[in-house]
């Protein structure tokens, strides 16, 4: 029976035996064919891995950055906020920090930590999940750079093997180096020197030891670890990085202690701008989008040198907009931005005050703050500011704010708070500064509705010192200094007034100045008429140009010639095609541009040679090498419409030739010194300068309000309307609303500029006229003055051919013309 027994077992382990060989051959082959299939798979992958022969050159991408002349950043577009920096000038605590918290035996490894991947393995497993990762810093910078961030296995696989080619290829430092520069950081900060700047506002060189392990820990998770938002987690994320310095003895103990105990100090530093100038900035990088591509422009470092001057383009910002404040003052307090009824409002479940949360919806403009009303006194209020600090209105800063001006409420003073604030009220508030005796304190304002622009230009070589093309360019991003065109009234005088000195007229030439009546086509009669409606005889041109007399310039047009005049002002940069071919011409019908103006300003200024206006004075790459230098070309000419680019409708040939003579030139230079010092512009006798020449303009209905004036080396054109054409008001004309501004800007910019008086050309003599007709007289003469002329042009030599006199007959025409105007104080 035993053996019976024992023949059957071992029967079956004959069998089992025979069975289980099969079967571990047959797991040997699977085992084999498997083997192969993912042999060929991954050999398929290395196909596909990306080219890393030359990693260490690779560019990283590095955004846009626009300077002043003066090395000032005003700029920086693109989506990646980093500032390159080399291994040996990042500090070795940081670097220590980075390999303790994220890759402990990085200098070991050849690319994979084999340990790492399999405490990862069971601790994911014990989890269920995949919480825990065993990425080294050689694989993040494979990640980074050469792959997507997609999470498949195909993927993991591939950030392996390129791993592997990492090590092979580059150095440890090199590696380093580029995940320094590389990894994201938070708030759009990519690389330690960046990450640096955005958090603590200083260079990496300049962080202590709490601050860089704090940037170290960041890596594994910007957001969940950001010190801004969540101080405590990044707290503990970086005492997470000081324990394992201190494991592995890179710190010592009271090191370590210190640092652990040290509060969070991050906060952001995204303003790291060193002046705003956005609308300088905007067409500069507009330029280098349509020349290089947006691809490249954001990507590839580029920064450009402008030739803006920074003091320039302070003082014209703070120019405009204390000029259109104070039109604003001038015409009443519109109301509160909104009114909210604070007992109504629900907050929302954070920390922040009721005022700061319902002010965040609403805009600050620069030194003008937004504030809310929250308690009212007879003579006063206490409002609260976005950042929860309270203020106190006093009634010296409320009582200006008269109801808006209509006929029926001018005049009108408020009697309490009450007549002009309500509890609730979403106002601006601006802090007014010590005045001598007078203490400065809060006072109400409100963002202005009225618009404007400034251009100053170096009239020699072309370079725009300064422009503004608004009162704030967040509140509105277009450009009015470039791109808007409006009528520009009575500043195209001074051009019609040349084109007949060109002609042969002469300073003390006489025109009519009385009624004339112009057929208009479809639209009847134009019967144009001077600011004082007040008629005048024969005048002389001068004195016409001082008072900037109407009738005077309409018939001068009429006797020079439209064509002709057409094409003189060609030569001064304007568009023929914007130009009206009719008698409005003469009192500045045509649309035209800010920078137009002084462009055509500032030929005059330096003599009659046409100079481009040109904003970018240099482009260079990321290691500072010029990819291009530009001197007086027309930069801006692939930015701006056609008909807005100065110049940019002549051949070279005809930009090679003077707009006028030499002697043409300085007679209408020192007939616009008149304008200054005798007529009306003489608001700029307050910078006590004897080398100015200017001329206002206003258009019909006070719809647009200019100033453009210069020296010999230096030009600004200021320019004051509504974005829609609408009434500015009684006596809001050029030289009410435009030249303050321009005089307060230019008292900035002719301290660099010494008086310095041209000289007259050599076919320029002078004699001693009446100004009551323009002819010679004798010493004795009161009414007698000494004028420049034309050699051949003075009284005596060649007759004046033109001095039309006494009524004219019907002319025809096509629209009225905008009319600008002698001040109302001269008569």
């Amino acid at each position: 029976m035993l053996k019976t027994i024992k023949m059957v077992l071992a029967a079956i382990v004959s069998v089992l035996g025979g069975l289980f060989g099969r079967i571990f051959g047959f797991l040997m082959m699977a085992g084999l064919f498997v083997g192969l299939l993912v042999g060929i798979y991954v050999f398929g992958l290395l196909d596909e891995l990306p080219d890393i022969e030359h990693a260490n050159e690779i560019d990283l991408n590095v955004p846009l950055r626009i300077f002043t002349s003066d090395d000032l950043l005003i700029g920086e577009y693109g989506n990646e906020r980093r500032i390159p920096v080399l291994i040996q000038d990042t500090p070795p605590i940081l670097l220590d920090a980075i390999t303790s918290a994220e890759d402990d035996s990085f200098y070991s490894h050849s690319g994979v930590d084999y340990r790492a991947i399999m405490r990862a393995v069971v601790s994911n497993f014990k989890s269920g999940g995949r919480g825990q990762g065993a990425s080294t810093i050689t694989m993040q910078v494979a990640r980074n750079f050469f792959l997507s961030n997609e999470k498949t296995y195909e993927r993991k696989l591939k950030e392996v093997l390129v791993a592997f080619k990492l090590e092979k290829n580059l150095s440890k430092s090199q590696i380093l180096e580029l995940y320094v520069n590389k990894i994201f950081l938070g708030n759009r900060s990519y690389g330690f020197a960046a990450a640096a700047q955005t958090y603590y506002g200083r260079p990496l060189n300049e962080l202590n030891l709490p601050q860089l392990t704090m940037l170290a820990g960041l890596p594994k998770a910007p957001s969940a670890y950001n010190p801004v938002r969540n101080e405590k987690r990044a707290k503990q994320r970086r005492n997470y990085v000081l324990d394992r310095m201190h494991t592995l003895k890179l710190i010592d103990d009271l090191s370590h202690q210190v640092a652990k105990e040290a509060p969070i100090t991050a906060s952001l530093h995204l303003a790291e701008l060193d002046m705003q100038a956005p609308y300088v900035s905007e067409l500069a990088r507009q330029y280098m989008v349509d020349h290089y591509g947006r691809e490249e422009v954001y990507t590839k470092g580029y920064n450009v040198t402008l030739t803006v001057k920074s003091a320039y383009q302070l003082s014209a910002r703070k120019a405009l907009r204390k000029g259109l404040l104070d039109y604003d003052l001038r015409h009443g307090y519109r109301g509160p931005t909104a009114n909210v009824k604070l007992d109504e409002i629900e907050l929302s479940g954070d920390e922040l005050s009721k005022a700061t949360q319902i002010l965040r919806q609403y805009s600050s403009s620069g030194e003008l703050k937004v504030a809310l009303v929250e308690q009212l006194n007879d003579k006063s209020a206490i409002a609260t500011l976005e950042n929860g600090d309270s203020l106190t209105l006093e009634w010296e800063g409320i009582a200006w704010a008269q109801p808006f001006k209509t006929p029926d409420t001018m005049g009108q003073k408020p009697e309490d708070a009450a007549a002009v604030l309500a509890v609730g009220d979403v106002i601006h508030v601006i802090k007014q500064a010590d005045d001598g005796d007078k203490k400065g304190g809060w006072r109400l304002s409100q963002i202005p509705e009225i618009s404007g622009a400034m251009v100053t230009l170096n009239s020699k070589s072309g370079a725009i010192l300064s422009m503004v093309g608004g009162f704030d360019y967040y509140l509105s991003k277009f450009n009015r200094a470039a791109m808007a065109r409006r009528q520009l009234g009575s500043n195209i005088k001074p051009f019609i007034y040349s084109a007949g000195l060109e002609q042969g007229l002469t300073p003390s030439s006489l025109v009519s100045g009385a009624p004339i009546v112009v057929e208009s086509g479809e639209e009847g009669v134009w019967r144009p008429e001077n600011y004082s409606k007040k008629f005048f005889g024969p005048t002389r041109l001068r004195k016409a140009l001082t008072l900037s007399l109407n009738l005077v310039s309409v018939r001068l047009l009429r006797a020079i010639g439209i064509d002709y005049t057409v094409e003189f002002l060609r030569g001064f940069g304007f568009e023929a095609s914007t130009l009206p071919k009719n008698l409005s011409l003469a009192l500045g019908s045509a649309s035209v541009t800010p920078l137009q103006v002084v462009s055509a300003y500032a030929t005059l200024s330096n003599g009659g040679t046409k100079t481009r206006p040109y904003l970018i004075k240099g482009i260079t790459d990321r290691d500072g090498n010029y990819i291009s230098k530009i001197e007086s070309s027309c930069d801006l000419c692939s930015v701006l419409d056609k008909d807005t680019r100065p110049f940019s409708n002549l051949t070279d040939t005809e930009l090679m030739k003077p707009s006028m003579s030499p002697e043409g030139d300085f007679l209408i230079t020192d007939m616009m010194k008149s304008v200054i010092t005798s007529g009306t512009g003489r608001k700029a006798l307050a910078l006590g300068r004897k080398d100015l020449s200017g001329k206002t303009g206003t258009t019909n209905n006070y719809r647009d309000a200019w100033f453009s004036g210069f020296n010999p080396d230096v030009a600004t054109s200021v320019w004051v309307g509504f974005d829609q054409p609408t009434y500015l008001g009684r006596r809001e004309s050029g030289a009410g609303a435009a030249l303050p501004v321009w005089v307060d800007h230019m008292r900035e910019v002719l301290k660099d500029f010494p008086e310095a008086v041209a000289a007259a050309p050599p076919g320029i003599t002078t004699a001693f006229v009446s100004k009551k007709d323009g002819e010679l007289t004798n010493a004795e003469d009161v009414e007698g003055y000494w004028e420049f002329y034309k050699i051949g042009t003075e009284p005596g030599g060649l007759s004046d051919e033109v001095t039309a006199q006494g009524e004219l007959p019907v002319i025809p025409a096509s629209n009225e013309a905008d009319t600008e105007t002698e001040a109302e104080d001269l008569f």
